[in-house]
């Protein structure tokens, strides 16, 4: 009992050093958290400061950081995950919530690296060949992909079987030559966009084909479905986005909108099923002495600007150019995307805090080319590398 009460007062002392000593930035006095400004971040030389204060530091011409305490000059800084697992560790004695645990009686979901744990994996070589895109059926809980197979459409049930396989190559118009995207309607048609004919193709869950809708576009490539069931397609060579409203009951277009243009090569878009926000991958072309890289813009549903990052303001977060192969939202409005050069899924956050950047897979993908995110908080990636779907959930124990 006397070693007990001797104990306390000495972890209580310990915690209190730390929380002073090592999980408070130096330059600031505030203490670090996984807040995107107060996140302890590593400069070159090693010393450790908050994200507010690299980004206060940053020279506005050759986009370095000067340390404030070596003078060591740093052309990148990386997340500290000693500090970051460290906060976890303690925050029950710092009373402050542990990042990626689920609130009490909130649905409120905080990425962190690790949080995600890969359940299942379906498909593989000889079942998906080089798959480009692929669409999820929450009543069904059916995933369709589409790949370069002979078949261009696979349905799978939600234990990972082929339950159905169309779409074959050719000209005609039940054909598809060369899918890039695929969606699925609010009453259960799939949407495909065709590289091989510039084309946008209606079929049924049987495989029967519907619709084709040919010259509107140069490049159709991303398409999704928005909340009131118009279609949203992305055409890459003509740099803009296309709202169609179709009424799939009597096989009618009703209307094109071109609501976005002078974009550089648009390919993955996300709409929000909360928000309707639409999100939109962008493929830049190099300028100059800057390389090319990739650009994400969201627009509220009326089309207006809510934020956008590119490569180089996400170059104080990750040293490597970024490929933002895929794109979507969770369920609070965060914008995912998956990164095929790092081989990653990251969280960029809300629109009105751009940049935030928070990989929340980091291991076992080798090109994920697109992503879903379900009502249940898991993540399915379409890793085009390993032909396959991977099945992510949220892992509140940790």
């Amino acid at each position: 009992m006397d070693e007990d009460i001797t104990c306390e007062p000495g972890i209580g002392a310990l915690v209190r050093e730390a929380e002073v000593s090592l999980l408070e930035c130096k330059v600031c006095f505030e203490k670090y958290s996984h807040e995107r400004e107060r996140r302890p971040r590593n400069l070159a030389c090693g010393h450790v400061i908050c994200l507010g204060c690299v980004m206060t530091l940053v020279h506005p011409l050759t986009h370095t950081v000067e340390c404030p305490f070596c003078r060591t000059v740093s052309s990148e800084s990386s997340d500290c995950f000693l500090l970051l697992q460290f906060l976890e560790l303690l925050s029950p004695a710092l009373n402050t919530p542990q990042a990626g645990a689920r609130p009490e009686g909130s649905p409120e979901v905080k990425w962190f690296p690790g949080s995600l744990t890969c359940i299942h994996t379906f498909g593989g070589w000889g079942n998906l060949i080089n798959p480009t895109s692929m669409a999820f059926c929450q009543k069904t809980r059916s995933v369709v992909v589409v790949h370069d197979g002979k078949n261009r459409v696979k349905i799978f049930g939600p234990d990972g079987v082929c339950a159905n396989e169309f779409g074959e190559k050719g000209d005609s118009v039940c054909h598809i030559r060369y899918p890039l995207g695929v969606t699925i309607t609010q009453d259960g048609y799939l949407v495909v966009t065709d590289a091989g004919d510039r084309s946008l193709k209606v079929f049924d869950f049987a495989g029967e084909s519907r619709m084709a809708i040919r010259g509107i576009f140069s490049l159709p490539w991303g398409v999704q479905i928005t909340p009131k069931n118009e279609v949203l397609v992305s055409d890459a060579e003509a740099g803009s986005l296309h709202i169609l409203g179709i009424d799939f009951q009597e096989l009618k277009l009703n209307k094109v909108d071109k609501i976005q243009t002078n974009l550089s090569s648009p390919r993955a878009v996300a709409v929000s099923p909360v928000t309707g926000n639409i999100a939109v991958a962008e493929h830049l072309k190099p300028e100059g002495s800057r390389p090319a890289g990739t650009r994400v813009k969201v627009f509220s549903p009326t089309m207006q600007l809510l934020g956008q990052v590119d490569s180089f303001g996400l170059s104080l977060f990750v040293p490597s150019k970024l490929d933002i192969s895929a794109i979507t939202f969770d369920y609070q409005g965060n914008i995912i995307v998956a990164d095929a050069t790092n081989q990653t899924v990251a969280c960029l956050g809300k629109p009105e805090r751009f940049p935030v950047y928070r990989p929340i897979i980091t291991q076992g993908l080798s090109f994920p080319v697109s992503l879903i995110y379900t009502e249940d908080n898991s993540f399915l990636v379409l890793d085009s590398g390993i032909h396959a779907v991977k099945i992510y959930t949220l892992d509140y124990t940790l």
